[in-house]
């Protein structure tokens, strides 16, 4: 497999309507801009759904903690206090790893 081309906001756009404006016209699109079937086909679905608003890129975003209901902010800490404990937990093994080791080489 092959790597996918990153594209910005403005590009999707752009990709969309000429598409669109082709009668949807896939192949089109795919040899002017380079980007595959099933990314065109799902931009201009999304668009078709929601508009402009559809191809904007929402991964990794998180809510702002003002935006946050008291039981997503407590799901938030409770995930981070799990990951610094598993942090802590590997950390402690690692260590107690090495103190075997070093016993062993004396």
């Amino acid at each position: 497999m092959t790597k996918g081309k990153t594209t910005t906001y403005e590009e999707r756009i752009e990709i969309v309507s000429y598409c669109i404006e082709h009668g949807n016209d896939y192949t089109a699109a795919i040899e002017k801009y380079g980007v595959s079937y099933q990314q065109i086909y799902s931009w201009v679905r999304k668009y078709n759904e929601k508009g402009a608003e559809g191809l904007v890129d929402k991964r990794g975003k998180r809510k702002p903690e003002s935006e946050m209901t008291e039981v997503e902010k407590l799901k938030a800490e409770n995930r981070l206090l799990e990951a610094r404990n598993r942090r802590l937990e590997t950390e402690n093994a690692v260590l107690k790893k090495l103190e075997e080791l070093e016993r062993r080489w004396r």
